[in-house]
């Protein structure tokens, strides 16, 4: 297949570098516009604060954040003997698949979970007790498939929602590499100010530096705001690990799109994101107005880790931004949606042609990683170039570290 879409061999070896233990980020910055922001545009530097970004993009950009909302994902339960199991929620697998639906059950659900101390927990049901804001609650965790990690969920007050239960009950998923134990700050600093829809088990750490006040700057200067929804998933720590790049196991996650932002997205100059879930999302979309311009209104919206690439070898004449984006709002109205629903793998490294995005803003992440493969993608080479000036300027590194602006280079139009 690599040799029929002309994918590169990509030696991971060449996507590493060394980050110390000390440059990782444990606690954010206060204020949070306070960090570094790190500008690069066709191979030149700059090094600024981040509430500078609002002077670094005119207002010909509309600029797209990833409005999902955290869930305290991580909850504990004692054993009758002592033991501590811990839960942590993945992906909805009963009454629905659909987060943002299974976030609002009143009664039992069921979750593919990752359980620590898992062989300490063999038949029993465990108990928690809950204090919410109508009074305590008896939660309730017991296998309903043990060999795939399938956990159901009950609790003694079915008026209350499952978001309202681990809202109280869980505890906030700080990434692995952050060597600390969630404090209740966390609950606040690891959210972004915009966020709004339950469903992700990590942040869309590129907008944790936004502010309310620079969100305001940014639309005084009339650059168009829009928010979609792309719930993150622990697959996104998850490594590398296959002999061949392209076929690792991209994880799956949720998206959301609404029609006012594929109007936005049709009538755009330029298009800049906050985040990798932000630049997976658009770009997902386009590629399902391809498939709605190939195939017609009733193709599903899941878009596979190598279809880009397929579709790429198929064609030299694929259609432009506002083609694609047309045909999804042609759509929408047809069948009268405000808004759709679709999930997506989309694998984004080097030799990905970019169809919607300009400019990202982005943090600094882990060496070897899917999102250095997507920044390589984006800028070419000088990803090292980038990643080099971080070191050796001090900045702070992954999720809690500090930012970067980055300016498509012109090779990757």
């Amino acid at each position: 297949m690599s040799n029929t879409l002309n994918l590169p061999d990509i030696d991971l070896d060449d996507y590493q570098y060394d980050l110390p233990t000390e440059r990782i980020a444990k606690h954010p910055q206060s204020p949070r516009d306070e960090s570094k922001l790190m500008v690069y545009k066709q191979g030149e530097i700059e090094h600024k604060v981040f509430k500078e970004i609002v002077g670094e993009l005119d207002n010909q950009y509309t600029l797209f954040f990833n409005n999902t909302k955290v869930l305290p994902a991580r909850l504990y339960f004692k054993k009758e003997t002592g033991a501590q199991i811990e839960v942590f929620l993945l992906n909805p697998v009963a009454p629905t698949t659909d987060i943002s639906a299974a976030m609002l059950a009143e009664s039992g659900t069921v979750w593919e979970c990752a359980i620590g101390n898992f062989k300490r927990w063999k038949g029993q049901t465990l108990d928690a007790a809950v204090q919410t804001d109508k009074g305590v609650v008896k939660l309730s965790v017991s296998h309903e498939d043990r060999e795939k990690r399938y956990v159901r969920f009950e609790w003694d007050q079915p008026k209350l929602k499952f978001v309202d239960i681990i809202s109280a009950a869980g505890n906030t998923p700080l990434p692995p590499y952050i060597k600390r134990a969630a404090t209740e700050e966390d609950k606040d600093t690891y959210q972004t100010v915009y966020s709004k829809n339950e469903g992700a088990v990590a942040a869309p750490t590129a907008g944790l530096h936004f502010t309310k006040e620079v969100l305001q700057q940014l639309a005084d200067k009339g650059i168009q705001e829009e928010e979609v929804t792309l719930h993150v998933s622990a697959g996104t720590f998850k490594p590398i690990t296959s002999d061949k790049v392209t076929d690792h196991d991209m994880h799956n996650e949720q998206i959301i799109v609404t029609k006012e932002n594929v109007e936005a997205l049709v009538n755009a100059e330029k298009v800049a994101c906050v985040g990798t879930t932000s630049m997976r999302t658009l770009e997902s979309t386009y590629w399902y107005g391809v498939r709605l311009i190939e195939e017609g209104n009733d193709v599903s919206f899941d878009i596979k880790k190598l279809e880009p690439y397929e579709k790429m070898a198929a064609s030299d004449n694929l259609p432009t931004r506002k083609e694609a984006f047309q045909a999804v709002l042609n759509m929408m109205e047809k069948k009268g949606l405000e808004n759709i629903h679709g999930e997506t793998s989309i694998f984004i490294m080097p030799s990905y042609q970019f169809r919607v995005i300009d400019a990202l803003v982005t943090n600094f992440h882990l060496p070897s990683t899917t999102l250095v493969l997507l920044i390589a993608a984006f800028i070419g080479e000088d990803w090292r170039k980038v990643y080099n000036a971080a070191l050796d300027n001090d900045y702070r590194f992954l999720s809690y570290g500090d930012s970067s602006l980055l300016f498509r280079n012109k090779d990757n139009y």
